[in-house]
């Protein structure tokens, strides 16, 4: 039986916002760049109050909320508040899953403060959090990965839940079947046309009727609606890829991106020196007016040595792209893939 903990910080880009400048405290902030294409990173909760959420249209944001205070992400800062937090993780266990910036798993069936139990690891955890880094994080306690992370959502913000073994079937049984990890708009619906509408119902389905309607997902949703979940909580795995972009203000045609192609291979080479292996593989991505999205790729015979020489592949790799019609494009980004190991070994990496 293991034991799991899902730390989430509470609105974080805006409460660091908040923490940093005084005269934001208890204001509706969006963390978001203005413009017609841009979504909202992080919301405070005054904000949400207006129904702001992250990942909504920035215009529609400020419609739901006029008197709102935009503020431009600063992400190194966010990266720094983040590592700060991923030590004081790093006290009570080794077993740390970041999932973003601003959230993480840990497994502490075993914790190195010696405490006798999950729900007051996760307790000190949050006091540490609030008293050294002036912020609150919300916390779930469970068995397992999916239902921690269940219970984090549960009392937030600057929450603490708990589910013991014991307790797993009635916490789930009167749950939506949308709460239910995976479960989409798409399966919800199908879930409907079958009656389902809650996980009581839901595990009332035989598993032969689940894996006929939904393939090898219904055997997740079997394993979900009984509380199952045998993931192990995996420490960071090494980057596998990173890329930047931009969305243009206007749609363009493909010879005016240019100058953001060379801008952005200038952000993507300064970010890729953070990491000490080298990447092999060039990635341009465009998404068209219509949100087609196309790739080209390419893997030189030796890893780019320069911001000029990467550059260049990118320029090369939109000359591959048709370029007859009018076709207009509304976002470009360029990538690095395929690390590999440098002489010298990698160097740590932070809480993301």
């Amino acid at each position: 039986m293991r034991k799991i903990i899902h730390v989430d910080m509470d609105a974080f880009y805006a409460s660091v916002e908040q923490r940093d400048n005084p005269e934001l405290r208890g204001q509706p902030v969006i963390v978001a760049w203005k413009g017609n294409r841009s979504v909202v990173c992080a919301a405070s909760y005054e904000a949400r109050a207006f129904g702001v959420r992250s990942a909504m249209p920035a215009l529609r944001a400020e419609r739901l909320c006029p008197n709102a205070i935009f503020i431009t992400p600063d992400f190194p800062r966010y990266r720094a508040v983040s590592y700060s937090v991923g030590e004081i993780l790093k006290r009570h266990t080794d077993l740390i899953e970041p999932l973003s910036l601003d959230e993480a798993y840990l497994d502490v069936s075993k914790n190195k403060m010696g405490l006798a139990s999950a729900t007051l690891v996760a307790r000190m955890i949050r006091g540490q959090i609030r008293q050294e880094l002036s912020l609150t994080a919300s916390a779930g306690v469970a068995p397992n990965k999916f239902l921690a992370k269940l219970a984090s959502d549960w009392r937030k913000p600057d929450g603490l839940f708990v589910i013991e073994p014991a307790e797993v079937h009635a916490f789930l049984m009167p749950l939506s079947v949308a709460d239910l990890p995976g479960v989409g708009k798409v399966t919800e619906q199908k879930l409907a046309k079958l009656g389902i509408k809650v996980v009581s119902q839901l595990r009332g389905l035989e598993l032969p009727k689940l894996e006929h309607e939904f393939g090898r997902y219904g055997v997740r949703l079997y394993e979900l609606a009984r509380g199952i979940d045998n993931n192990e909580v995996v420490p960071e795995r090494p980057t596998q890829s990173i890329s930047v972009e931009d969305t243009f203000e206007q749609d363009v045609l493909l010879e005016y991106t240019e100058p953001v192609i060379r801008r952005l291979a200038e952000k993507l080479w300064s970010a890729s020196r953070k990491d000490s292996r080298m990447p092999r593989t060039v990635i341009l991505k465009l998404k068209t007016s219509e949100f087609k999205t196309f790739t080209r790729s390419h893997t030189p015979h030796a890893p780019p040595s320069s911001c000029q020489e990467l550059t260049e592949i990118a320029l090369k790799l939109r000359d591959r792209v048709n370029r007859t019609g009018q076709q207009r494009y509304r976002l470009v980004g360029v990538g690095l893939s395929n690390f590999r190991e440098a002489e010298g070994g990698s160097q740590p990496v932070l809480f993301h």
